[in-house]
Parts: C-alpha cells; sequence; structure tokens
C-alpha cells in the first residue's frame, strides 16, 4: 500500500513537471518579445558588469554607466557593421558578375531538363515578382525586428548595470535560505562562464575566420576576405553558423571554377577547419569549464532557434550554461549539470574525500 501511494506520488510529480515544463515553454515563446532581449540583457551585463564595478570606484555611477553602454554599443555598431560590410561586398559582387552566374544556372537546368525536371515552369510558378517583393519585404521587416530587438536590449542592459549591486545586496541578505546561497553563487559563477564563454568563442571566431581567409586566398578564390569575416561572424551560432559559413562560399565557387571537383576539394576543407577549431582546439582551450554535451549543444541551438530564431541561436548556448551552472550549486540537482557536462569542481571535491 505504501509503495502504491509513493509510485502515485512520484507520478503526479513527473506529470506536474511536465506540464510546468511546457507551459514554461509555451510562455517564452509566446513572450518572446520580452523573454529574448531580456536574456541578451542578461548575458551582456554579466560580460560588462566586471568594467562597469571598476569604473564606479573611481568615477560617479551614472558616468560609469555611460561609459560602459558608450563600450557596448560601439561593439554591437562594429559586429552590424562587419556584417553589412562583408555580405554587401558578395551581393555586390554577384551582380556584377551576373553573366557568369546566368551561364551556370543556364547548364543546371540544361541538366535538370534532361533528367525530366523543367525548371522554367518551375520559375515561373514560384519565383515571379510577387515572390521578389515578398523577399524584400521580408528582409525590411527583419531589419526592423532587429534594429527595435537592439533598442529594447539596450535599454534592459541599462537597467540591469544600475540594479546589480541592489540586487547583490537583496540576495546576500538571504544567505540564510537555500534559494539565497544557490542564486547568489549561480549568479556569481555563471557571469564568469559567460565571461568565459565569450572570450572562448570570439578567439576560436578569430582563428576560423583568419584561416577561411588565407585558405581561399590560397586558393584564389575572389572576395576571401569577406569570405574570412562571414566565417567568423557566423562561428558564433554553434554548429548551423559553421556549416552555413562552407556552403556559401562552396556554393560561390562553383560558378567561379571550371571544375567542380575544385568546389567539392574546397567544401572538404573548409568542413575540416571548422572541425579541427571546433572539435579539437576549443574543447582545449575552453578546458572543462565550459564542457557540455555536444548533443546538449546541438539540441539547444536547435530548440531555442525554434522558439526564438535568430536570436535563439545565438543565446541557446549561454542560456543552457547558466541552467546547468544553477544546477551545480544545489545538491539535489548537481546531477543534472554533471549528466550534462563535466562535474563541478566542488562536486569532484566531495567526491574525492569521501573516497
Amino acid at each position: 500500500m505504501r509503495l502504491g501511494v509513493l509510485t502515485t506520488g512520484r507520478g503526479l510529480r513527473a506529470m506536474v513537471g511536465i506540464g510546468t515544463a511546457i507551459l514554461v515553454i509555451g510562455a517564452l515563446g509566446i513572450a518572446q518579445a520580452v523573454f529574448a532581449p531580456l536574456a541578451f540583457a542578461l548575458f551582456i551585463v554579466a560580460i560588462v558588469w566586471p568594467l562597469q564595478r571598476v569604473l564606479q570606484a573611481k568615477l560617479p555611477k551614472l558616468l560609469a554607466l555611460a561609459v560602459c553602454m558608450t563600450a557596448s554599443i560601439v561593439v554591437i555598431a562594429g559586429f552590424a557593421w562587419v556584417i553589412t560590410w562583408a555580405f554587401s561586398r558578395v551581393g555586390r559582387y554577384v551582380v556584377l558578375d551576373a553573366e557568369r552566374f546566368q551561364l551556370l544556372y543556364n547548364q543546371m537546368a540544361g541538366w535538370l531538363e534532361g533528367h525530366g525536371i523543367v525548371v522554367a515552369s518551375l520559375w515561373e510558378e514560384h519565383f515571379n515578382i510577387g515572390w521578389a517583393l515578398r523577399i524584400f519585404q521580408g528582409i525590411a521587416a527583419i531589419v526592423n525586428g532587429m534594429l527595435s530587438f537592439i533598442v529594447v536590449v539596450m535599454i534592459y542592459v541599462m537597467l540591469g548595470l544600475l540594479e546589480v549591486d541592489a540586487a547583490a545586496a537583496r540576495l546576500r541578505g538571504m544567505n540564510e535560505s537555500v534559494f539565497g546561497r544557490v542564486a547568489l553563487a549561480g549568479c556569481t559563477a555563471t557571469s564568469a562562464k559567460f565571461r568565459r564563454y565569450l572570450v572562448v568563442r570570439s578567439l576560436m571566431s578569430v582563428i576560423t575566420g583568419v584561416l577561411v581567409w588565407a585558405f581561399l586566398w590560397l586558393l584564389g578564390l575572389p572576395l576571401a576576405s569577406e569570405w574570412g569575416v562571414i566565417a567568423f561572424v557566423l562561428n558564433y551560432i554553434p554548429f548551423i553558423g559553421p556549416l552555413i559559413a562552407t556552403v556559401l562560399p562552396t556554393c560561390f565557387a562553383v560558378a567561379q571554377f571550371d571544375a567542380w571537383q575544385n568546389a567539392v576539394v574546397m567544401f572538404a576543407c573548409l568542413n575540416v577547419i571548422q572541425f579541427l577549431v571546433g572539435s579539437y582546439l576549443e574543447p582545449r582551450v575552453a578546458g572543462n569549464t565550459l564542457s557540455m554535451s555536444p548533443f546538449l549543444v546541438l539540441l539547444s541551438v536547435f530548440f531555442w532557434t525554434w522558439l526564438w530564431g535568430i536570436a535563439g541561436a545565438l543565446i541557446g548556448v549561454p542560456i543552457v550554461i547558466a541552467a546547468l551552472t544553477l544546477c551545480e550549486q544545489h545538491e539535489g540537482s548537481r546531477w543534472v549539470a554533471e549528466l550534462c557536462g563535466a562535474p563541478s569542481s566542488a562536486g569532484r571535491g566531495r567526491r574525492q574525500s569521501s573516497q
């Protein structure tokens, strides 16, 4: 009888947990306009806070805040300019070299029609002027949405930097409770991991961009610098970014090289570069601090991309890092962090002392 009651209780708790998770995911998706900028703002606050703390020890708090906000805006604007420059250069080159791409299209259309696929009818049916107008409208909507998103994020960052000291004081006041200890230790550790994650990701992105540029330059592909910049930027999105950064120049190379075998070799070499940097070099630089299951990284990227789009692809891994770091701080949930990544140093110390 008692066993049946315990089983029923566990089943009920599991059902409540699953239902709660579904409701939370639904709320995050519905309120994307609120939670996605908030997640980015918390990430930026964790990165910028050490600078804010140093400055406000020497300057008035509002002046230190102005310096940090200016630095953040300059960095974000710099990334936006670099992305725009690289893609605009590639687009301009494609337009100026339209005859070559038209020849490639005619060759592909002839090959497909020889195998029973009439490209002309498909083009007329699906790729008409209305389709082109919808594409341009979609691009304009994305640009406007990104600008609004950045404005909201920066407002959150400004308010968050003003509230860090007060929030930390409140958590220290709750130090006697389990929640206070877990939240304070978790926030401190998460901030440190965010900064290390950004440093490692930036370093790997620079290395990837330089290697891609050097390889394409030696290969003689036009716009090697632009493709290196694109590889650098897209490397901030795990899995999806490197894949796009290899597919785009490969498609471009098909029209530039006479033999398609050269494009295949280039695609293979670019994947080797991405594999060596992402799977060999990055784990050795990051160490166990940011160690996560590759399956969990892939799942987080696809899940948050599905939920929040491009914003989710960028912030998905930091969200999982924060969740696992918070799980490390409590004995009852530490197994989740150890299952999904490297065991925490505290957990390893306790197990070694018990042995």
